[in-house]
């Protein structure tokens, strides 16, 4: 009879955790758009190549700075594992090294940043 009980109370807690676990009831928010990892990477990588391209044809540092940005908010939708998410967070670095470069108008530094950048978002598809 003790042992049964034990069960009992082993299935019981197990069924409550199943019924109230965040991860069993997870789902987006209404008229929050998700991607996958992959959509999300080659939308980060489209932004980091409209800043280079600005940059190398001698456009706006103001523009290739906020195309920058973008990528940056664009790259938190990457998310499928913690291998994938310390990979964007180096290439989120590099993205960020050359946005200061910018400000500070060294659009040559900036420029191989993004490069890195584009070179490790790309890399990200092989660890998915």
């Amino acid at each position: 009879m003790k042992t049964l009980k034990k069960i009992a109370l082993a299935l019981c807690i197990a069924a409550s955790m199943g019924a109230v676990s965040t991860s069993a009831m997870a789902e987006t928010d209404k008229g929050r758009i998700t991607y996958a990892p992959t959509e999300a990477i080659d939308m980060t990588v489209a932004k980091v190549n409209e800043a280079l391209s600005l940059l190398e044809q001698g456009g706006d540092v103001e523009k290739a700075s906020d195309a920058a940005k973008g990528a940056l908010d664009i790259s938190k939708e990457i998310n499928a594992n913690d291998k994938v998410d310390a990979a964007r967070a180096k290439a989120n670095n590099k993205v960020k090294a050359a946005r200061k470069h910018l400000s500070e108008g060294s659009t040559q530094e900036a420029e191989q940043e993004l490069r890195d950048a584009q070179k490790g978002y790309l890399a990200l598809k092989s660890l998915i």
